[in-house]
């Protein structure tokens, strides 16, 4: 074959290959060795007993970086949109690299130096330049197609503490070696509420006080390094199904903020500057409310 119709070939490959992520940005090595691989236990970046297609795919042009997965519709059950969650806990970092690339995409740095990436997402829960405290199973952001993507999925990457990318991810004990495609069922945030009310106000927030709800439970959190008050209602019960949840702060002397609507998860955060005042806060799952007095005066 002539040299000029195998480059129009190979790149008429690339442009239709399904969902193929394009060249990631400053990549590492694209191989690590058994001794060198990600260490942390991951689960499954999808809500409890979904499945999906994990695909360590090999094509021409070769999938970039190799070694990642493309996690694709698994039967009639479309990944568009679907939240994307840590498969395990660390430090999420988001990003967006615009209509190249990874799009919009979130790195978590893990405890033992090993970070995973999550690219081509459709939204994040934090602005890029921004980043949180994440356990295994918050939500991070729902897949996409931003980037350099031809259709939505979601490109995941396990790296060593090194920077190496992992040609053999392992997700829900189920290893994904290159050229391979495997369903693999989440067990991701099956146990209960995923977050935490550091994690929902962010960081530099430690809880000071919480009230039990039936359900869940209302927490107030205060930020010595700010003078901000944070207040979250977290479930604790029926967690991922909607329904009527609030939370609310009213430093004294000012007005009264609350976040209500119907929620899987959490209610706020409701975050107000009240150094050296004193605040009345509280929440409500369903029928059950918590009102605190005026309190907590100076922190």
């Amino acid at each position: 074959m002539k040299p000029t119709i195998l480059a129009l070939s190979i790149a008429l490959a690339a442009a239709l290959s399904p969902q193929a992520a394009s060249a990631a940005p400053a990549a590492s090595s694209s191989s690590a060795s058994a001794s060198a691989r990600v260490m942390a236990s991951h689960k499954s970046p999808f809500n409890c007993g979904k499945t999906f297609y994990a695909n360590n795919w090999i094509d021409t042009p070769a999938h970039n970086p190799e070694g990642s997965i493309d996690w694709q519709t698994y039967g009639s059950d479309a990944i568009n949109g679907e939240p994307v969650r840590a498969t395990a806990a660390g430090t999420a970092y988001f990003n967006d690299a615009g209509s190249t690339s990874y799009g919009k995409w979130v790195e978590v740095r893990h405890s033992d130096g090993t970070r995973t990436r999550y690219a081509h997402l459709a939204t994040m829960v934090r602005a890029a330049g921004g980043s949180m405290s994440v356990g295994q199973g918050t939500q991070i952001g729902t897949v996409g197609s931003t980037g350099g993507s031809n259709a939505p999925h979601l490109h995941y990457e396990q790296r060593t503490s090194g920077g190496a990318v992992d040609t053999s991810p392992t997700v829900e004990g189920v290893t994904v070696s290159l050229g391979q495609k495997k369903a693999v069922t989440s067990t991701n945030a099956c146990g209960g509420n995923p977050y935490t009310p550091e994690e929902v106000c962010g960081s530099g927030y430690a809880t000071i006080d919480s009230a039990a709800l039936t359900g869940g439970r209302v927490y107030l959190l205060y930020n010595s390094g700010n003078g901000n008050n944070c207040v979250t209602t977290l479930k604790t019960t029926n967690v991922g199904t909607p329904s009527s949840m609030s939370a609310f702060l009213e430093p004294e002397g000012s007005s009264r903020t609350t976040n209500s609507g119907s929620f899987g998860y959490y209610a706020g955060p409701v975050t107000r500057s009240a150094p050296g005042t004193c605040v009345k806060w509280g929440g409500s799952i369903g029928s059950d409310s918590y009102t605190s007095p005026f309190e907590h005066c100076g922190s």
